[in-house]
């Protein structure tokens, strides 16, 4: 990869990037570290990217680079747990943007991920398993959960009936 064709990359990816790690971690100045980071990795090993595959590689970037700090944070602070009192603290009529937001934080790395690469991102199986390492059963199945673990979230916090 050139660094025309990098430069090319951050004007493409950047801000894609960018929502796909706020969204799995919900916190702007971490997303901003990731993604930078993400951008430095590949600079550092442009001679072995190909400039076609470079999105695929910065979201695997990234996503190894959320579950680091999952883990990290994990040995450092336990998880929040589900409350029921979630139910009262977001009215009827706040933003359903927000409230999938807020459900998001919920699910696991894992499945918040592959979630997000599908749903959000638009990302086919196939693009999911390579980025993810995950073979494809895996893929389905973490969907499937993260999908219904949200709409118990969703159930719980009063918003699915």
């Amino acid at each position: 990869m050139t660094a025309v064709e990098y430069n090319a990359c951050v004007d493409m990816y950047a801000d894609a990037l960018y929502r796909f790690v706020l969204s799995a971690i919900n916190h702007e100045a971490a997303a901003q570290d990731i993604v930078q980071d993400a951008f430095a990795k590949m600079w550092e090993k442009r001679q072995h990217v190909r400039f076609e595959t470079s999105k695929t590689y910065l979201f695997k970037i990234a996503h190894n680079l959320i579950i680091d700090r999952w883990r990290k944070s994990k040995r450092e602070e336990p998880l929040e747990p589900i409350h029921e009192s979630l139910k009262t603290t977001l009215p009827r009529d706040t933003d359903l943007q927000e409230v999938l937001h807020r459900a998001l934080k919920f699910l696991p790395p894992d499945q918040r991920t592959v979630l997000l690469l599908r749903d959000y991102e638009g990302y086919s199986y196939k693009e999911i398993e390579h980025i993810t390492k995950l073979n494809a059963s895996q893929v389905k199945v973490y969907i499937y959960r993260a999908r219904k673990k949200l709409k118990n979230i969703l159930t719980r916090m009063g918003y699915v009936a």
